[in-house]
């Protein structure tokens, strides 16, 4: 393991850090939150970042620095990566007073036990950001902000830690490790290894032969995307500034934060659901195909088998939650296609937003909401989930050996959009849904042994969405509660499944190989 490599680019990705930490310090003035604000609650956070990122990358920098990375660098540096990125972003929370820090310490009004909780809150909501989970511990028990007299409790805390809780999931929707790939690739040979190594996100298929051409292509159509949002939610959607820019943030990289407790349903606006909606299922297409639009290759589009399975996936769970709510609940036809067709989109894809509690439909239709959260969407898109592309692979492969028994002399292959599809291809992903579903036995294990009060929906629900990184899920933990009741261990158990979920496993779980660490 060449250490050197490894702190070079999670030095970098902490020098990157700071722009945004001191952009949303910047916005304390406008916002309102005042000059103490932004020195107490970004100050501290942006100097840690700036100083240990410039001693990690100088450590880092060698003569051979621009010799080859190899994978098992960009594997570990992907992955220890995430953990140091969200503890310095948790810092803003924590110090800013959305949960009680050491401003609450030193005026009495919280101890030391009460303080270390408050981080742990910090880190689980920092980690929900950069994972863009969107499972929120914001409350009244464990925010200084909500008094009695507050009757929105997220809407109470200060508006540039609402900003700054929106672009961590802006940033991790595209990966942070990503950020520092059009730097990296000027000082790495194999710049690409890092960008297979973070799976999160857009996919790095070779748009352009140069790597950082194609960081460019992804991070544009990312941002153009972002402001359409912005932009529609302001003007059609009659939204204010801020909570057109907030929910612009955290809509296309799936990940669900609001700036009010009720979330999209505080808004009771259709016109608002129908343009998050549209912008939902468009962050669970492969962002290539987006590249392919724009250069007219309809052919590529059309003919794209996984984006053909995702559309069918959501209309069809559509169309039976809608067909469901009618018939089992007192809902109107008209509402009842407009619900399904949001809680398709947002579980589908993970995002998480909410028009209702679903947490109280029909049994059925909670089924399909659960089968949304393994499913996922698109691989190349910022969703979570397994993915529509390895489900269906591991369903050819299935299908594959039933074949070999019945044909043992006929030559079998796994294709994916008329390509066939190599086995060392096919072993990656059979491992991944392996270890997926290794790891949620073991989390509803630690769960269960930790909330022995939870029912078995609401153990089986949190584990799901933190793997999954949807959010808000069933049971005790639906879309109009918070996570704010689980034992401090329970935040840190979901908060590592979150990682795990969204650097997709592999990333992570090769950190224990031995072997790596070997020079």
């Amino acid at each position: 393991m060449r250490k050197d490599i490894l702190s070079l680019v999670v030095g970098w990705s902490l020098i990157l850090l700071c722009a945004p930490l001191a952009m949303v310090g910047l916005t304390t003035f406008f916002l309102g939150d005042g000059l103490d604000f932004a020195i107490r609650a970004f100050l501290p956070p942006l100097l840690l970042s700036g100083v240990l990122g410039f001693l990690l990358k100088r450590w880092g920098t060698r003569e051979d620095t621009d010799e080859r990375l190899r994978d098992r660098e960009a594997f570990a540096a992907v992955a220890l990566g995430w953990p140091v990125v969200v503890a310095i972003g948790a810092l803003p929370f924590w110090l800013g007073g959305m949960f009680y820090g050491p401003t609450e310490l030193l005026a009495g009004s919280a101890d030391l036990r009460t303080v270390a909780g408050g981080y742990v809150r910090a880190w689980f909501e920092s980690m929900s950001g950069f994972t863009t989970t969107g499972a929120t511990v914001i409350d009244p028990t464990t925010s200084p902000f909500c008094t009695a007299a507050v009757t929105d409790c997220i809407a109470a805390q200060p508006r540039s830690l609402l900003l700054w809780r929106s672009l961590t999931q802006w940033l991790g929707g595209m990966g942070i490790i990503m950020l520092g790939i059009l730097i990296l690739s000027r000082y790495l040979g194999g710049g690409m290894s890092v960008a297979r190594a973070e799976l999160t996100g857009p996919s790095l298929s070779r748009l352009r032969p140069r790597l950082a051409e194609t960081a460019k292509i992804l991070w544009t159509i990312y941002i153009v995307l972002t402001l359409a949002e912005m932009v529609l939610l302001r003007f059609l959607g009659g939204l204010s500034w801020f909570d057109s820019v907030n929910h612009g943030l955290t809509t296309m990289p799936s990940g669900g934060f609001s700036t009010y407790d009720a979330g999209i349903m505080h808004f009771q606006s259709p016109t608002v659901e129908w343009i998050i909606i549209f912008f939902m299922v468009a962050t669970g297409i492969n962002f290539t195909l987006y590249h392919f639009l724009w250069l007219k290759e309809w052919f590529n589009v059309v003919t794209n088998n996984e984006l053909q399975v995702y559309l069918a996936v959501l209309l069809g769970a559509w169309t039976v939650m809608t067909v469901n709510l009618i018939t089992a609940t007192d809902v109107s036809s008209v509402d009842s296609f407009r619900l399904a067709a949001f809680q398709a989109a947002s579980i589908g894809t993970s995002t998480g937003y909410a028009t209702a509690d679903f947490a109280a439909w029909p049994i059925l239709s909670k089924v399909i909401l659960l089968l949304l959260m393994i499913v996922g969407a698109c691989a190349g898109s910022t969703s979570g989930g397994l993915k529509i592309l390895r489900l269906r692979i591991a369903f050819q492969l299935a299908r594959r050996e039933i074949s070999r028994i019945s044909s043992p002399r006929k030559v079998h292959l796994v294709r994916m959009d008329g390509e066939v599809v190599e086995d060392d291809k096919l072993w990656i992903i059979v491992g991944m849904l392996s270890w997926w579903a290794v790891i949620a036995m073991v989390g509803m294990l630690l769960l269960a042994f930790i909330e022995y009060d939870l029912d078995l929906e609401s153990i089986i629900g949190v584990t799901l969405s933190s793997l999954g990184n949807t959010g808000p899920t069933l049971g005790a933990f639906g879309p109009t509660q918070t996570w704010a009741s689980l034992h401090w261990t329970s935040m840190i158990v979901t908060s590592l499944m979150m990682w795990l979920g969204r650097l997709e496993l592999l990333t992570v779980i090769v950190l224990l190989t031995p072997r790596v660490w070997r020079r």
